[in-house]
């Protein structure tokens, strides 16, 4: 392995806000050092298309590679402007690594679909691009989600057991226990469901600090509800959701059932309701997998939530904190992750196994566009 390569990694998640990039120097062992962040937020049009595109519609499979196209070129603006601020050139890096935009995700079904261009991408930056992470996982009977938690066990394994949460549209979890393999599975709905009546209710495409639901009360009848009527919440790890099962018409139709009784629940009970939907279904999770846990590490956009990290604070007799406690932005995480497995992939390192994703062994992730 080479000392001192420079990789980019690309993100851009389930709440779609945005496009994340970092570019790093990884050392001889994998350790990352962030030289560089950018961040660039979708256009409305490609939001609304990208929502769109999760859904069954008319003229698919043009329009998602037109979509994909033009998350190639944004992604290439973002890569461009890390370079800029870490002032160094293309031929320095060795490959990027695009996670690319999930629109659909059926791991039972045998399949995982994220939207990319990456030969696209390698044209416009003159770097070489790894991509295509999930399908190999799949294919090997795994998840093909989580693919962050060997990551997540090399920059944050501590000497006792600690959990690594990312809060993104969707919540997972790392479990890290000195002298094992790392667990990591989706617990369920992160922002996802928040961030859709926050825009429904609000105009706004998320609940800045968490301030709008903070207002309102958490109906327990509304939240008993959400977590019993969903088969999912019992499935045993390993485990990975989407937008495919947890949507507007999810949560609609568990609330008509609670209002059809006469019952009127307010918009902002519902967001506080759905912030505790989050932090429950995340604890027990953490209950099951981790009675032990002494400190827990919050990424992703949610880290910012004021209310979810209190909530989560009342159920967990321990510290909660953020990555940043440990020198990694919150929102950086995911994106230097996709940097480690293109780190990974290029040194032919196998960064998934059983206990993580239920794939029967070992894989090596991702595919190569020369550039």
């Amino acid at each position: 392995m080479l000392a001192d390569t420079y990789y980019i990694g690309l993100m851009s998640g389930t709440s779609l806000d945005g496009i994340d990039g970092v570019l790093a120097r990884f050392d001889a062992s994998g350790k990352p050092e962030v030289l560089a962040r950018s961040e660039l937020a979708l256009p409305l049009a490609l939001r609304t298309e990208l929502l769109s595109l999760n859904q069954a519609g008319s003229d698919e499979l043009a329009r998602s590679a037109l979509a994909a196209n033009t998350l190639a070129k944004l992604s290439a603006n973002v890569v461009q402007d890390v370079l800029r601020i870490a002032k160094m050139q293309a031929h320095q890096i060795s490959a990027i690594g695009s996670h690319g935009q999930t629109v659909r995700h059926q791991p039972g079904l045998g399949y995982t679909i994220q939207l990319n261009a990456p030969a696209l991408l390698a044209e416009l930056t003159d770097i070489t691009v790894i991509a295509d992470f999930r399908s190999r996982d799949i294919a090997a009977g795994g998840q093909g989600a989580p693919l962050v938690p060997f990551f997540h066990a090399g920059v944050f394994q501590s000497g006792s057991t600690r959990v690594v949460l990312n809060l993104g549209g969707i919540a997972n979890i790392t479990v890290l226990q000195p002298g094992h393999h790392p667990v990591g599975f989706d617990t369920g709905p992160a922002n996802v469901l928040m961030d859709g009546w926050c825009m429904k209710h609000t105009g706004q495409f998320f609940d800045r600090d968490g301030a709008w639901g903070a207002t309102g009360n958490v109906h327990s009848r509304l939240l008993s509800h959400l977590i019993d009527s969903e088969p999912w919440f019992s499935l045993p790890a390993p485990k990975s959701t989407g937008r495919d099962l947890f949507h507007e018409v999810w949560l609609e139709t568990r609330l008509n059932e609670i209002e059809s009784s006469g019952e009127k629940i307010s918009v902002t009970d519902v967001q506080a309701t759905l912030c505790a939907l989050t932090a429950e279904t995340i604890t027990r999770a953490i209950q099951t997998y981790a009675p032990n846990l002494t400190d827990l590490l919050v990424c992703g956009g949610g880290a910012r939530n004021n209310q979810m990290l209190n909530a989560l604070r009342t159920r967990l007799n321990c510290p909660v904190t953020t990555t940043e406690v440990v020198g990694i932005g919150t929102q950086d995480v995911e994106a230097l992750a996709f940097a480690w497995l293109a780190w990974a992939h290029q040194n032919r390192i196998s960064v998934t196994d059983t206990g993580v994703t239920g794939t029967r062994g070992p894989r090596i992730l991702g595919a190569t566009w020369p550039r």
